[in-house]
């Protein structure tokens, strides 16, 4: 007599798999395999400084899937990224695509560390960076350019390594780090549209459960004065990604990078990409990403 042994699967585990939904298949660009050396990528082209990378990256056909109408499936712990409707006002877009870092810190970070409060049930937050990204045909499509003129990142790839949790917990709150670790910690990247409906180079997000821990390479993440690591990433076709079409600016996408919890979803491989259906002429993609340090300082499980 045989007996079989069952799998207990989580409501973490579950992929969804969307119904009537709209796809299209685009060129993703992934790690290229082959590798000899720890990959390292220059984030931000200094002349004479920054600007080598030994990082080669290749064109994988894939299905990217249209969320919209859909969304509510998704969830920061299950699949690693949430859609969300979060408005601000006209004023606050223009201050930030005209790269006014002191309105930006005024205005819209205090909006953000409340969005993410409200949504994550988080009592502290602490955004640690934002970069503005214009596309401008003439500039490298891998993400860099000149400071002021970053590109959208068409490369398959994660904000943050796990080194990276603890690593800027220590590094921008020094003084409380110890206690603040000892309690839930995420990073959190927000990212939104400055001149939607996107046109051009939308953002795509894959589905945590439908990445295996091979397919994520630690790469160095060298900016002026820090390296840090995030992640890269090699092809596997099981890979489930999504998009929402003709995304708005007051339709935003929660990204986890980095979660110490390890039961559920912890990062999200993330990328811009050439959309098939775009018009002829689009409105060149500007949008904004806000990375924050979430935490939850009583979970301590």
């Amino acid at each position: 007599m045989s007996t079989t042994t069952a799998v207990k699967i989580s409501e973490y585990d579950k992929i969804v798999k969307l119904e009537n939904s709209n796809t299209v298949r685009a060129n993703l660009w992934y790690l290229k395999p082959g590798f000899t050396a720890k990959p390292t990528f220059v984030s931000v082209t200094v002349p004479g400084v920054f600007e080598s990378s030994n990082v080669e990256h290749e064109a994988y056909h894939h299905e990217v899937t249209d969320v919209r109408g859909h969304e509510r499936l998704f969830s920061l712990d299950k699949s690693g990224f949430e859609f969300l409707q979060n408005t601000v006002p006209d004023e606050i877009i223009q201050h930030i695509r005209n790269n006014e870092d002191e309105e930006i810190g005024k205005k819209y970070y205090p909006r953000i560390e409340e969005l993410l409060k409200s949504h994550t049930g988080a009592d502290r937050v602490f955004i640690f960076d934002h970069t503005v990204r214009k596309r401008i045909p003439r500039y490298a499509s891998d993400g860099r350019g000149p400071v002021g003129a970053r590109q959208p990142a068409l490369r398959v790839h994660v904000d943050q390594a796990p080194s990276a949790g603890a690593g800027r917990v220590k590094r921008h709150l020094p003084d409380e780090a110890e206690e603040l670790l000892k309690g839930r910690v995420q990073i959190i990247n927000v990212w939104r549209p400055l001149v939607g409906p996107i046109e051009d180079h939308p953002l795509a997000v894959a589905d945590y459960r439908s990445v295996k821990p091979g397919d994520l390479v630690v790469t160095d993440l060298l900016y002026p004065g820090h390296t840090g690591e995030t992640y890269s990433v090699l092809y596997n076709p099981e890979h489930r990604w999504y998009y929402k079409s003709g995304q708005q600016n007051d339709e935003v996408i929660l990204i986890k990078c980095f979660d110490s919890k390890t039961d559920r979803a912890r990062v999200t491989p993330h990328t811009a990409f050439e959309d098939p259906s775009s018009l002829e002429n689009p409105r060149l993609r500007e949008s904004i990403e806000i990375r924050a340090l979430v935490f939850h300082t009583q979970d301590r499980d």
